[in-house]
């Protein structure tokens, strides 16, 4: 399918978590609100990558990256 315009959202795992817990989890919740808003627009899930970094030295830290074309 062919797309005239691309919009990433990126959604992370809160920090707080991530130190005091060693891990948090990506927030299901914010990621499908921010879906569900982008849809009623005309957005399309396109690609969608999870990505690890390191976090302040010790942690690492998930994210996910979602492409979304119209």
């Amino acid at each position: 399918m062919n797309y005239k315009e691309y919009k990433i959202i990126y959604v992370v795992e809160g920090g707080l978590g991530t130190i005091f817990l060693g891990a948090s989890g990506i927030p299901i919740k914010k990621m499908e609100t921010a879906l569900n808003k982008e849809v009623l627009d005309g957005w399309q899930v396109v690609f969608q990558v999870i990505e690890s970094k390191r976090f302040l030295l010790f942690w690492k830290r998930e994210a996910v990256i979602i492409t979304l074309g119209r």
